[in-house]
């Protein structure tokens, strides 16, 4: 699940916010498997989609992070949770994406990372109201 201020994401769905104010970011993984599931790391990246098939990942002048925007997760145990709270703040107007990405994070397999990666979630930065 993720919550962006407050309100359960959808892919199809544009959230809105306002440039300056922070913006709560929810993230749960929740493990349904009969096992015990970890470690993992997950990652928060924002980008633009410019709609030609170019991503602009380049946004530090555009975006922030309060906190980090990459968390490690030891184990999630079976029928468990595991919650992670982060704020993105907008310094500039514009239709922006935030992929989220969960990944192995065990370094001692000889196999390359599988990664799982959630649908991106669509944030509008808006003008502050007067």
């Amino acid at each position: 699940d993720i919550l962006v201020d407050g309100k359960v994401c959808d892919c199809d769905a544009v959230v809105t916010c306002q440039v300056g104010d922070p913006v709560p970011l929810q993230v749960k993984l929740t493990n349904w498997s009969k096992h015990s599931v970890g470690p993992f790391a997950l990652t928060m990246m924002p980008y633009q989609d410019y709609q030609n098939g170019v991503h602009n990942y380049e946004l530090q002048d555009a975006i922030t992070f309060v906190g980090s925007n990459t968390f490690h997760i030891d184990a999630v145990k079976p029928a468990k949770d595991s919650v992670y709270f982060g704020a993105l703040l907008f310094l500039y107007t514009g239709d922006f994406y935030l992929n989220i990405k969960f990944h192995e994070d065990n370094s001692s397999r000889e196999l390359p990372l599988s990664w799982l990666c959630l649908p991106s979630v669509h944030i509008r930065a808006t003008e502050p109201v007067a």
